[in-house]
């Protein structure tokens, strides 16, 4: 007897350009040194693409600004436009980083989707970004999956 294993892949990449556009920033005071910025957002709902069930989680985003800063309530409503989007857990942490890289342009910046138990396992997502010549990544996106058992 054989058995097929089921294809959950996300299949193309979606990725919400209206909602990054949306993203409002303000000039860094002190551009010139070095300091981190830490926002979480303990109340981030999607939706299961596979289930159709909202998914909740905390999202962390941590960043070392270069020349600009997000602007808190932008950043809210950002998030919030998740909350009818069908979407895995992996590909949301990564599209909340590319999207506010792109607005933001930090010298380093992690994205951590900490997201509640479903099933008997929770799921940590952490993607991580450096500006090319800041060390590390070189500019790519890095991204950590780590599911265990609560």
């Amino acid at each position: 007897m054989h058995s097929k294993a089921a294809d959950y892949s996300a299949g193309p990449a979606v990725s919400f350009p209206e909602m990054a556009a949306d993203i409002e920033t303000f000039p860094n005071r002190h551009p010139g040194r070095e300091y981190t910025i830490t926002h979480t957002c303990p109340e981030f709902t999607a939706v299961c693409p596979k289930t159709g069930q909202p998914d909740f989680g905390t999202i962390r985003i941590t960043y070392v600004p270069d020349r600009a800063c997000v602007e808190l309530k932008s950043l809210k409503l950002y998030l919030q436009g998740f909350r009818d989007r069908g979407i895995y857990y992996e590909h949301v942490t990564n599209v909340i980083l590319d999207d506010l890289v792109a607005a933001v342009r930090p010298l380093r910046m992690t994205v951590e989707g900490d997201f509640h138990v479903r099933g008997g396992i929770s799921t940590v997502v952490s993607a991580t970004h450096e500006k090319a010549g800041g060390g590390g990544a070189g500019g790519r996106a890095r991204a950590r999956t780590k599911a265990g058992r609560r």
